[in-house]
């Protein structure tokens, strides 16, 4: 059903029959946009679509009365019909009255008279109750898209935290690239303070070289003076009082 030309009859018939609810269901029905639609908009589209799905189970209702009255018309003249080549008979007869005649006949006449009334009803009914269908068709195929928009939306929505998870997650093992990166310039700077204690270590080296070619003359010296002390000390350095009375003594060891 067109926005243009499907909610014409619907709008007429409706608001034939409920006023001004007739125009509120055309419009929700030309108005109502799934891709850009809110809440508020699907939850009336909801609400109209529960009015007009009573409508038509009241229209059902009401159809179905109206095709029962039509059958059940259609049948008494039928039965009618078939009982009035009888009647002829017994009023022939004489079996019955010519005024009982006459009421059946005023009667079959009116029913044969009722009858297209009876079906134009009917009719008026059927298509009152389609064009309800076709609103209610309209407004669930209508909320169906709109639910499926919705379910773009948030799925597109998820989509969109995966990404932003995704991202801070990239932040994150940026930061520890930074962090890692500072560390090696750590390492550098440890890398340079032992090239310099190394090099400390050097200049310590070399002032020993030079120490130990001045202490050189210095040791030389004192072992030339351990040397000369120990020639001057007389012979006698070191003997024991025993062997110093026997010197005395003009006696020597045995």
């Amino acid at each position: 059903m067109s926005n243009a030309s499907g909610w014409g009859l619907t709008a007429r018939l409706v608001t034939k029959h409920f006023g001004a609810l007739g125009n509120r269901i055309a419009e929700a029905i030309a108005n109502f946009d799934p891709e850009t639609a809110t809440e508020a908009d699907r939850d009336r589209l909801v609400a109209t679509l529960r009015e007009t799905a009573q409508l038509l189970a009241t229209s059902r209702a009401s159809f179905d009365k109206e095709h029962g009255d039509v059958v059940n018309l259609q049948n008494l003249i039928a039965n009618d019909e078939r009982a009035a080549e009888k009647l002829a008979e017994r009023l022939a007869a004489g079996t019955i009255s010519e005024a009982t005649v006459t009421m059946f006949c005023d009667e079959l006449e009116a029913n044969k008279a009722r009858l297209p009334q009876e079906i134009q009803e009917e009719a008026d009914a059927k298509a009152y109750m389609d064009e309800l269908q076709k609103i209610v068709d309209a407004l669930s195929k209508q909320l169906a898209e709109f639910d499926a928009q919705a379910k773009k939306a948030m799925q597109a929505l998820a989509a969109a935290n995966a990404q932003k998870e995704l991202q801070q997650l990239r932040i994150e093992r940026q930061e520890q690239l930074n962090g890692l990166t500072s560390m090696r310039g750590n390492s550098t700077a440890l890398s340079a303070l032992t090239r310099r204690a190394q090099a400390v270590t050097n200049e310590a080296s070399g002032l020993r070289i030079v120490a130990d070619i001045g202490q050189k003359p210095l040791d030389q010296q004192a072992e030339l003076d351990a040397i000369r002390k120990s020639v001057s000390q007389p012979e006698t350095a070191g003997e024991s009082a025993l062997e110093r009375l026997k010197r005395l003594s003009g006696k020597t060891a045995a």
